[in-house]
């Protein structure tokens, strides 16, 4: 897998927002207040933007925790994260990557496939279930930023796994916020 041609690809529509190195939690809260001031200049719609800051705000935790998390091997390049902020005809897209254990991916695929083949309403009782009665990972989350994610978009998630070697798979997500 090359990460550059695949950082490429993720530069369609109007870039507002793209970052590709490695992850910081001050970095993170850097991208996010671009992101902000841009999206406000961009956006009319106070719901639009406050709907796609929050969707940014959880993919960006994700990405955090995943990359910081046990199992995932350090022989990589520092440049293991990517993200991507863009304006489409009919929306915005928020596009992440990053490394993750492959011990996780089938967890984590059949988490994203369990909220894609639910309904609106069924992805709010899950949410409801999982914040009040799922169970805590070892990083501290309950599974809830992808349930949240889908919940506040509406769209179907689209994600993808390629093996990245060394126990490492790269896991991306592209999630669309129509405006």
């Amino acid at each position: 897998m090359n990460l550059n041609d695949y950082y490429r690809e993720m530069l369609e529509g109007e870039v507002i927002v793209s970052y590709k190195g490695a992850p910081s939690q001050s970095l993170f809260d850097g991208i996010l207040s671009v992101a902000d001031e841009r999206l406000a200049a961009l956006e009319q719609k106070s719901k639009i933007r406050k709907k796609v800051y929050h969707i940014m705000i959880e993919a960006l935790q994700n990405v955090y925790h995943h990359t910081q998390g046990e199992g995932v091997q350090k022989s990589e390049s520092p440049e293991t994260v990517l993200f991507v902020l863009s304006k489409h005809a009919k929306g915005y897209e928020i596009s992440t990557g990053n490394y993750i254990p492959t011990s996780l991916v089938s967890t984590l695929q059949s988490h994203i496939e369990r909220i894609n083949q639910s309904s609106a309403e069924q992805i709010k009782q899950l949410y409801r279930e999982q914040l009040h009665g799922g169970e805590v990972s070892i990083k501290g989350g309950a599974g809830l930023g992808i349930i949240d994610i889908a919940r506040r978009s509406g769209e179907k998630l689209v994600y993808s796994f390629e093996d990245a070697g060394e126990d490492n798979s790269f896991f991306s997500l592209k999630v669309k916020v129509s405006a």
